[in-house]
């Protein structure tokens, strides 16, 4: 008889931040999905957490609390996980806040660039697609060309008019990496950094500075994302063994938002037993 190893997914997002789910929906598209154990991991905010709880202990799902932490090597945007974190302790809360604020004023300015380039597109009609207790951020302003018949999908105003390299853009406050992975242990959680070598994140984050963060407390790579290749798979594997790193896997799932699939990469049973050994246990995982 064959053990039945979890199907884990540690990196998907509800509306509470850019998903196009509500966290309770979120928990039960993972039950449609086979998704035995699910994070819950969105930007700046743990503001989903509740309503997920209570979905997933009612569908029978296993629940793993996080948070994806905006963060900012150099000139590059790079992503944290922090899973099961105290989401009382005041030094991350503080910077959580400071990130979400940040967003919001973007936004606004990203809006007056657009208007004044001919694009129909009101701040007030981006403010409409947020929902309530909902981190806003640039899918809203997708979600608000959509309705007003500019575009189709999300995917075309982050192709153009919504990235990086766009003379639209607007950064946002994003605390540094290395003070982040600090934060995140210092509120019991266990910190991951999210698709580190995602090719379209300007130059990246040297093998140097990984050794300097794992000596700093952080706990692994998601290794398995869509966004790495081969070659970026095999350089997180090679940087976990030199540095004692775990690897995870994971969606990065957004509901209708982007067009990645529950479940399409996922994290080992004993990977995330070691992320609920290294944690606090402030914040326990939810089983039904």
């Amino acid at each position: 008889m064959t053990h039945h190893e979890p199907v884990i997914d540690l990196h998907t997002h509800s509306s509470t931040s850019d998903g196009t789910q509500a966290p309770a929906e979120l928990v039960a598209a993972a039950v449609e999905a086979g998704v035995d154990v699910l994070a819950i991991t969105d930007h700046d905010t743990v503001g989903g957490w509740a309503a997920a709880e209570r979905a997933a202990r009612e569908r029978g799902l296993v629940l793993v609390k996080g948070v994806e932490i905006s963060c900012h090597y150099k000139w590059s945007s790079v992503h944290l996980l922090g899973y099961l974190v105290d989401p009382a302790d005041a030094d991350l809360a503080a910077e959580l806040h400071r990130a979400r604020v940040s967003r919001a004023q973007r936004l606004e300015l990203m809006v007056e660039r657009m208007s004044a380039d001919g694009i129909p597109i009101t701040y007030e009609q981006v403010v409409a697609q947020v929902g309530p207790g909902t981190t806003p951020g640039r899918p809203h302003i997708a979600d608000a060309l959509i309705e007003a018949g500019v575009i189709r999908h999300r995917d075309e105003a982050f192709a153009d008019w919504l990235s990086e390299r766009s003379p639209y853009y607007v950064g946002h406050y994003a605390v540094d990496l290395a003070r982040a992975v600090r934060l995140v242990r210092a509120a019991g959680g266990v910190p991951v950094i999210a698709h580190p070598f995602t090719r379209t994140r300007g130059a990246g984050i040297p093998d140097s500075f990984i050794a300097q963060l794992a000596a700093a407390g952080l706990g692994g790579l998601e290794a398995y994302h869509r966004d790495h290749g081969p070659a970026e798979v095999a350089r997180a594997e090679r940087l976990a063994a030199e540095h004692g790193l775990l690897l995870t896997g994971s969606s990065d799932y957004h509901g209708a938002g982007k067009r990645n699939r529950l479940a399409e990469n996922t994290t080992r049973r004993d990977v995330l037993e070691a992320i609920i050994a290294q944690s606090s246990g402030v914040t326990a995982v939810v089983c039904p």
